[in-house]
């Protein structure tokens, strides 16, 4: 199976739905890393509801890492289909 490339805009929202669920922790730190760089401190990271898994596949990652510093489920429409994470200041 050959690897596909997927060029993301960096504007501070992610869905992981068209990635493999396998893929989605190093997807959401490569865009978290991009994303500081660019000075977006705000991003709305789009799991979907489903079972979860992905929700939490995502939060565990959030919760460890060094440049996260909150993470709490989106309050709009998409409710816990979507979680906002606060980046550190650098």
């Amino acid at each position: 199976m050959s690897e596909e490339l997927i060029e993301l805009p960096i504007d501070g929202s992610i869905d992981l739905h068209a990635f493999r669920p396998e893929d989605a922790a190093s997807v959401v730190d490569e865009y978290l890393r991009a994303c500081l760089e660019k000075g977006i401190y705000e991003v709305r990271i789009i799991h979907g509801k489903g079972k979860g898994v992905l929700r939490r596949t995502v939060h565990a990652l959030l919760k460890k890492h060094p440049l996260v510093a909150s993470v709490d489920l989106d309050d709009g429409p998409s409710s816990w289909g979507a979680t906002i994470v606060q980046l550190k200041h650098q």
